[in-house]
């Protein structure tokens, strides 16, 4: 009877010993957390630790950094798997807003250059500018045309008239 009174003491001492060893999700938490703010490209990265599990979430730039949340995050004693739920921002480009007004000017000089090969233009902010060659006899038609599109300005100082 002592016996066995003495194996049940020393079975739960034991199993108390295994329990009380294992990490607590704070402290995983913690140690996650610490981890991912060594890394100035992962701020913004929330964690969160639930019997061992590492929800990590937030928006960084890019895959390489979202990998690398992921990469820390497992390496830390007690995460037994992570689930990854970090967004990547969108990339925003700057597209230029054009406006009707060019639109226009620039189909009506796409006409009324097609048979004038040497003649270049650009079109923004209503304002066109000339470059390139054009005949005496055809710039007279040529200025009446294109000023028949009332563009805000004409910047000529790059065509040549010969």
């Amino acid at each position: 009877m002592k016996m066995n009174k003495f194996l049940f003491a020393m079975m739960l001492s034991a199993s108390i010993a295994v329990v009380s060893c294992k990490p607590k999700d704070a402290d995983v938490k913690a140690a996650v957390e610490k981890t991912i703010s060594a890394n100035a490209a992962l701020a913004g990265v929330v964690v969160d630790v639930k019997d061992g599990v590492a929800t990590i979430s937030g928006e960084l730039k890019n895959e390489a950094d979202k990998v690398a949340a992921e990469t820390a995050a497992k390496a830390i004693k007690g995460v037994k798997s992570v689930t990854n739920n970090i967004t990547i921002a969108p990339v925003i480009t700057s597209n230029p807003v054009i406006s009707a007004t060019d639109v226009a000017i620039s189909a009506g000089l796409r006409d009324l250059t097609k048979d004038l090969s040497t003649v270049k233009y650009a079109v923004k902010d209503g304002v066109i500018t000339l470059t390139g060659e054009i005949s005496k006899a055809k710039n007279v038609a040529f200025t009446q045309a294109y000023m028949a599109l009332k563009p805000a300005k004409v910047e000529r100082t790059g065509l040549i008239v010969k």
